[in-house]
């Protein structure tokens, strides 16, 4: 198969059970820790962190696997199971590349910002 199509296939099949783990573990945390506040997701973004500091410096440092196996775990399953674990390790490369202001402005930016973002796309949607 060609090249330029493998990864994004691989992108693709590994989305859909890293969404559907995210769905079933946000719903099994409603049921059994309730509403008062977000568990899944928490779990989640704190999980998905866990798993792509693991994989990443396993297949990359390692380099045990293909980069479609690659592209099905980081990108495929992860990205689908979280965006949060993406983020973190885009801070820990920018930190680790003595890049201390860009990472400090994507870290905390990126969460007040998100925020700010998310306000003001509800205000502009209610106006509608």
């Amino acid at each position: 198969m060609d090249p330029e199509l493998r990864i994004p296939i691989a992108i693709a099949l590994g989305a859909v059970p890293g969404a559907l783990s995210r769905y079933y573990l946000t719903r099994f945390c409603v049921q059994w820790f309730g509403m008062g506040f977000p568990y899944g997701t928490f779990l989640i973004n704190l999980s998905g962190a866990l798993l792509m500091g693991f994989v990443t410096t396993l297949l990359l440092e390692k380099a045990i696997a293909s980069p479609d196996l690659r592209a099905f775990i980081s990108v495929g399953f992860l990205g689908a199971y979280t965006t949060f674990s993406t983020y973190a390790l885009e801070t820990t490369v920018l930190f680790q590349s003595g890049h201390w202001w860009r990472a400090l402005f994507y870290w905390g930016g990126s969460a007040v910002l998100g925020v700010m973002s998310l306000e003001l796309g509800s205000t502009l949607a209610r106006r509608l």
